[in-house]
């Protein structure tokens, strides 16, 4: 749906209210009175046409998918305007009360009125209706946008979160490399302490052999 439609949609059915409310009104009118609501009338009743013809040049230039439902929504404001046209025909008629009774007497046009109005509260409807609709578009259109907003920035989380696993994993490996060598220097330091330990005892055990013989030389002589 074009806004720009939906706008000149707008202002049709409000004027079209508009000159429909005056047509009664006028028709319970004399003198001067009546030749000011008739020519206000006519004056809404051009700007009607402007804007049906502005519909018709929106509709055009769109889509066909688009194109054909408005083309035909146009021509119910056309069948409308028309007999807006006939009801301000009538009134500006001579003697038009008296014709505007027989009329109503005799061809129902009561009923026909009563079926304009009742077309144009329709078409107040839909439009209210599209306006409602194109406020649900706007309102899914901005929660997209911020849903889009949200994933972009969990993604650049979760890729920040990567380079730090990635990071900790080195670190750790490093870690790994580090206790690997620190159990290799520890296993050479115990076996040189074993080492060591062998290397004491064997002097001690002369220390004992070399103070015995001396003891045992010493009583013998």
């Amino acid at each position: 749906m074009s806004e720009v439609f939906e706008g000149y949609e707008r202002q049709y059915c409000e004027i079209s209210a508009s000159l429909s409310r005056k047509c009664t009104a006028a028709s319970a009118l004399d003198g001067e009175k009546k030749k000011q609501m008739l020519s206000e009338i006519q004056s809404s009743v051009g700007e009607a046409e402007s804007l049906i013809r502005k519909m018709d040049l929106e509709a055009r230039s769109l889509q066909p998918s688009v194109k054909a439902g408005l083309l035909a929504k146009l021509r119910e404001y056309k069948s409308d305007l028309n007999n807006l046209k006939s009801e301000l025909k009538r009134i500006s008629a001579p003697n038009a009360k008296q014709a505007t009774r027989e009329e109503l007497l005799e061809s129902g046009m009561a009923d026909t009125l009563a079926m304009s109005s009742d077309q144009r509260g329709r078409l107040l409807m839909s439009t209210e209706r599209l306006n409602q609709s194109t406020d649900k578009i706007k309102e899914s259109r901005r929660t997209m946008l911020e849903t889009e907003e949200l994933g972009v920035s969990i993604l650049q989380d979760l890729h920040q979160q990567r380079e730090s696993l990635l990071h900790a994993h080195t670190t750790l490996h490093g870690v790994d490399d580090n206790v690997g060598k620190s159990k290799k220097i520890l296993a050479a330091m115990s076996k040189r302490m074993d080492r060591n330990k062998w290397i004491i005892g064997g002097i001690i055990a002369a220390l004992v052999l070399a103070i015995l013989f001396i003891l045992y030389f010493k009583l013998t002589n």
